[in-house]
């Protein structure tokens, strides 16, 4: 058997089970950049939230509200203060503005009782719950009149689990609670029309993503575009416009409505088409008057109005149009960092330190909130009048594994629930860092930020 190991290849003898280095040399040249490095911090009392998600504008355009780390919160713009909009422990995704601005609908989650559409009245504070039964409820959102609320109803995932997953579609349901209506039992991402005569939703036809619409019964479907690589599909409400993310930049083009599906893609000929960003934009969204487009960036909040936006609204301009990547505000969310309280003993314990190959047989550890504060022999570490003691003995400590190449479980859906069993079992076998290479990039730091928070253990 031939294999690698320790920088090295080598011959290994099935019958003696001897292994031998086998040599040889290579004439190369190889370009060796200096390897970069910049201090980290480990531990800050505060930090700014980056990820931002489901952020939404109110109808009068000054507020927004936007989901970070697991709560979500209201921001006058440009510079007020984020704040949130309860106080309870149970998390909150996807809000959404009733047309007067008042009231706010959003998924409320515990992994006790699962989700629910609540309605929040923004003046009084009052919290209504919309649905009654337990479910995985997505993407609600006022009609135009206010009476009606549209959503998701999904089946569940690996991450939340399958209990009360049945039934999945879109839903409508009266803005005051009732009995919610089936509309159609596939679709993502439903909204009204202008008009509330019809629904517009996501969904696919064949290995594609399609735009489509139905009638607010679910007759009469048709499919309007679709795209290899469009993620989000967003129609002006005048209905002029599309606005679509594909691959992870931002694109507006005029709506054309024919007799069979149109092809959408930042690469159309057919049609005007303007790139809104350099790098990357997330949830897009239009102004009521259809005059604004705005989307987000991290910690950073765009808006651009039609002309700047779609600069051939009123024909070919004279130069190509340049993106305009300068932010209209941000965000500016300050979170506290989870800090424990008071001190803990490990007495009595066998210890593998981080000094070379020291083990200490007995030895005591003390941790005062979050720092080890001292490690070594038992009679050489007092333990603190003060400290809550653990005895230790028979038991090894060790210190916590880096994985350098791990891929915790991420929900598909943007629902991230109150204890993610991945991460419990990560530290059950010792993982106290990890870093995943490949993982959804929105939800891996939004994660990651609900645990400097405190609202996620792991």
């Amino acid at each position: 058997i031939v294999f690698y190991a320790k920088g090295k290849i080598w011959k290994l003898d099935i019958t003696t089970l001897n292994s031998a280095e086998i040599p040889f040399e290579v004439t190369t040249q190889q370009l060796v950049s200096e390897s970069l490095h910049f201090p980290q911090k480990v531990y800050q009392d505060e930090f700014t939230a980056r990820m931002i998600r489901q952020l939404t504008t109110s109808p009068d355009g000054k507020l927004v509200a936007f989901n970070a780390a697991g709560c979500i919160y209201i921001k006058e713009l440009p510079n007020g203060k984020p704040q949130r909009i309860t106080t309870t422990p149970d998390f909150e995704y996807e809000p959404s503005f009733s047309p007067d601005g008042r009231y706010l609908v959003y998924v409320n989650w515990t992994d006790e009782l699962k989700g629910s559409i609540n309605k929040i009245d923004l003046v009084t504070k009052m919290v209504n719950r919309l649905t009654v039964e337990k479910g995985f409820y997505y993407s609600p959102k006022f009609s135009n009149k206010g009476d009606v609320v549209i959503y998701r109803k999904g089946e569940g995932n690996e991450e939340s689990g399958f209990a009360y997953g049945a039934n999945p579609g879109i839903y409508t349901i009266a803005a005051t609670g009732g009995t919610p209506k089936l509309i159609l039992n596939n679709g993502i991402r439903p909204q009204f029309s202008a008009d509330d005569s019809k629904i517009y939703y996501q969904g696919s036809e064949g290995d594609k993503k399609a735009f489509k619409v139905m009638d607010i019964t679910g007759a009469n479907k048709q499919t309007l575009y679709t795209s290899t690589y469009a993620t989000q599909f967003c129609p002006s409400p005048n209905g002029k416009y599309m606005a679509f993310t594909e691959l992870y930049n931002c694109y507006i083009t005029p709506m054309a409505v024919t007799g069979s599906p149109q092809d959408l893609s930042a690469n159309n000929k057919a049609l005007p088409l303007n790139k809104l960003t350099r790098d990357a934009g997330t949830y897009l969204h239009w102004s009521k008057d259809s005059q604004k487009l705005m989307w987000t960036l991290g910690p950073k909040y765009y808006a651009r109005d039609i002309k700047s936006a779609f600069p051939y609204a009123d024909g070919v301009p004279d130069k190509t149009p340049v993106v305009d990547t300068n932010a209209t505000a941000e965000i500016g969310l300050r979170l506290k960092t989870d800090l424990p309280t008071g001190k803990i003993a490990f007495t009595n314990a066998r210890i593998i330190t981080m000094k070379g190959e020291e083990v200490i047989e007995k030895g005591n550890i003390i941790i005062v909130q979050n720092k080890i504060t001292a490690v070594g022999k038992s009679t050489d570490i007092l333990v603190p009048d003060d400290a809550k003691v653990y005895d230790m003995g028979g038991k090894t400590i060790m210190p916590g594994m880096v994985d350098v190449h791990a891929h915790l479980r991420t929900s598909p859906d943007g629902i991230t629930p109150q204890q993610s069993w991945s991460y419990y079992a990560n530290l059950a076998f010792g993982v106290t860092t990890s870093h995943d290479p490949s993982s959804n990039t929105e939800m891996v730091f939004s994660q990651n930020e609900m645990l400097k928070a405190g609202n996620l253990v792991g």
